[in-house]
């Protein structure tokens, strides 16, 4: 039987007539109403079947930000089709990777600002398909093949429960992998992520964030597309051109990180540009009260857990009311469970790993089987590999990722929670936590502790501290006190650590291993 369930094309084609009048995209000078964007996605789907895109077939995006990139993915949604955004600040050893690994029938790509990477890329993978450059006015370029395409109305070919937006995550085992997002996973996460935020049919969201990132989708993308309002586009992010086009398109929402909103806050310090339609959202506190006060759920109470293999964030503070755990209450698409290593789910207050199942969890990662098998659970949960709780009053905690569980005999420890104890002295600046090696216990915790200026502790002071706070098993059994922790990417090196500091032997990092060798 046929899916009854909606696509990202079937909702493009109906906002095209239930907003005929309405604006779905702006780029530049580009501005396309819903029934002249339904119009230029069937005339990409047509370029698409000419080029022998069908079905499960996959689309590479090897450039920045555009409005083509969303008439793209829905006109894969109409054809059945993938689409992965790459990173474009990747080196063409990176890119090279991701072409191989998908194999995409078509790769749409730009040549300003990343044509080098790109050419690299090219000439380094073995997979074939074809090319079609983005900024250029060949005849066979991008624009010009739509520009003579058929506007006649492709038929659906695709179905809600099709693999559709392909994201590529941190290294799973040794490398990256593809997380297969599905219409129906969008879809869904829109509808919560749009209950939260208050969008609606006269949202105008600002693509300012990165395509390759879930976050851009979430916040607020999709929630805008599925509601019939107006995604607007710039190439890159650059401060006086954002507060421009904040300003002119009456912009409600955007993407933007507080480094570019302190920018843009210092720019517009006379108030020149008028940003009342603009809500906070998040960043409320950085914008200060340089924007009017969003009262939106998600405004006040942001945060929540989640992962690209969830959609985004599958956990919101937003959903309920304020409470104890600092991942909040999963959305009505979404069911959490605390489960051990054996899968088993543990009891509320137990921490152990949280698990996911339900509408917004991912379809695995594209030609990784062995992973695949080894993340998801009977009846369809997933394995997130973060540490978590289930508090009394129903929210969630997050505590860290587990890949670097510690075991002590028969008890698992998780390091997030002992650094935690430790940097609520008064005299812990920050903590990390390792595992080393112990013929007896299999691991010792190791505590590398760095203290704020003009505070001292001993390391028996520090263990019995965090025995009044956690089980004494947890404890550290070795302090070592260090000037900084090493970092990588502006998170603690815990790599870096176990080489300086003799750390080893996770049991988790030791099965997962094994379950990438298969």
């Amino acid at each position: 039987m046929t899916s009854t369930h909606l696509t990202l094309s079937g909702i493009c084609t109906e906002n095209s007539r239930r907003y005929p009048g309405g604006t779905a995209v702006v780029d530049g000078e580009i501005r396309f109403s819903w029934p002249q964007f339904e119009s230029r996605v069937n005339q990409v789907a047509h370029v698409l079947a000419d080029s022998g895109v069908g079905r499960g077939d996959r689309i590479l995006w090897l450039a920045q930000s555009s409005y083509r990139f969303l008439e793209l993915m829905i006109a894969a949604s109409r054809v059945g089709a993938m689409i992965c955004p790459v990173n474009w600040r990747q080196s063409g050893d990176e890119m090279a990777f991701v072409i191989d690994d998908l194999a995409p029938a078509l790769t749409v790509w730009q040549d300003e600002e990343i044509g080098t990477a790109v050419a690299a890329a090219r000439e380094q993978a073995s997979s074939a398909g074809t090319w079609i450059q983005l900024d250029t006015d060949a005849a066979d370029g991008y624009d010009a093949l739509v520009a003579v395409a058929s506007t006649e109305a492709v038929p659906e070919q695709g179905s809600a429960d099709d693999a559709l937006l392909v994201i590529y995550t941190a290294a799973i085992i040794d490398k990256p992998g593809g997380s297969m997002l599905s219409n129906h996973n969008l879809i869904s996460m829109a509808i919560a992520t749009s209950a939260a935020t208050d969008i609606d049919e006269t949202c105008v969201f600002l693509n300012s964030g990165p395509l390759f990132h879930i976050g851009n989708f979430q916040f607020d993308s999709l929630p805008v597309f599925i509601h019939g309002g107006t995604n607007v586009y710039l190439r890159r992010v650059e401060a006086p051109e954002v507060l421009r086009i904040l300003a002119a398109e009456k912009v409600t929402s955007a993407f933007l990180m507080p480094p570019t909103i302190m920018e843009i806050r210092a720019i517009n310090a006379d108030g020149a540009h008028d940003l009342s339609s603009l809500r906070a959202g998040a960043f409320g506190p950085v914008w200060g009260d340089a924007l009017p006060a969003d009262t939106s759920a998600w405004a006040q109470r942001p945060g929540g857990f989640g992962q690209t293999e969830v959609t985004g964030l599958a956990l919101l503070k937003a959903f309920g009311p304020t409470g104890i755990g600092n991942g909040g209450r999963p959305s009505p698409f979404t069911q959490v469970k605390i489960v051990d290593t054996d899968g088993v789910e543990v009891a509320d207050g137990e921490i152990g790993e949280i698990a996911l199942r339900g509408d917004t969890v991912h379809q695995g990662y594209w030609n990784r089987p062995a992973v695949n098998e080894a993340r998801f659970l009977d009846g369809g949960w997933w394995r997130t590999t973060d540490a978590g709780r289930r508090e009394a009053d129903g929210t969630v905690a997050f505590l860290g990722t587990m890949t670097r569980m510690i075991k002590s005999a028969a008890e698992n420890i998780y390091p997030p929670e002992v650094e935690g104890a430790l940097t609520s002295h008064p005299a812990v600046k920050a903590a990390a936590i390792i595992g080393v090696p112990d013929p007896a216990f299999v691991q010792s915790v190791k505590a590398i502790v760095v203290l704020e200026d003009g505070g001292s502790v001993s390391e028996d002071e520090l263990r019995d501290y965090c025995k009044e706070r956690i089980a004494s098993y947890k404890k550290p059994r070795f302090v070592e006190f260090v000037d900084a922790l090493p970092t990588v990417g502006g998170q603690t090196d815990y790599d870096a650590l176990d080489a300086a500091f003799g750390g080893g032997g996770y049991p988790g990092k030791a099965d997962i291993t094994k379950v990438g060798a298969h």
